[in-house]
């Protein structure tokens, strides 16, 4: 498995250096919102590194690519449910859990699109559920803006301070990383579990 996504991981750092590399980032960060597995954050970091003066440039497109992206997946779950939603809420292993979210948007809403924006909880899973719990569009896109704004430019900022390490360290510890951020994002699911 880490295997898998460490070719992935190299295939993402090959269209972060490739001249369209900014459509590249438009794009994942866009799908990453609706379906796609691999996050944005792989390909913002060396696009970042690579033109530091555009740190927050990428941070920027990315933050609305996502957020456009997430709008979406919103109207997937208010819309086109039963024929789109399903599949992907199921390939995450949320479908039979979204009843049990009614109570935690109908109280928390805002929060809990903020804490999936943020947190490595699938981004993909808020804003589909959030569309199915017809939590409030404005809500929705506030709490997007204001947590995929902080997550990409906390990153720009790290950029901008730490540089070329940040990189060797992620190239170094690729495997423990990669463990870690399963770790946390099973760690995500089981927090959200004990809500439902």
């Amino acid at each position: 498995m880490i295997q898998i996504v460490r070719n992935l991981y190299d295939k993402v750092l090959e269209l972060s250096a490739s001249p369209k590399a900014t459509f590249w980032l438009v794009l994942v960060s866009f799908t990453e919102s609706i379906f796609f597995p691999i996050p944005q954050d792989v390909m913002l970091i060396p696009m970042m590194l690579a033109n530091r003066s555009k740190a927050y440039y990428y941070a920027t497109i990315c933050t609305i690519a996502s957020v456009l992206g997430g709008i979406v997946g919103y109207f997937i779950g208010m819309y086109l449910y039963n024929e789109i939603a399903v599949v992907i809420l199921d390939f995450y292993g949320y479908l039979g859990k979204v009843e049990s979210f009614k109570q935690i948007y109908q109280e928390n809403g805002w929060w809990v699109v903020f804490t999936g924006g943020l947190t490595p909880i699938p981004y993909k899973v808020i804003t589909i559920t959030t569309g199915a719990m017809e939590l409030a569009l404005i809500s929705f896109i506030t709490a997007s803006v204001v947590s995929r704004g902080l997550r990409f430019f906390g990153l720009a900022v790290l950029v901008s301070i730490f540089g070329e390490p940040i990189l060797k360290f992620i190239d170094k510890y690729f495997s423990l990383l990669t463990i870690l951020f399963c770790i946390l994002l099973f760690g995500g699911f089981l927090l959200i579990s004990m809500f439902i």
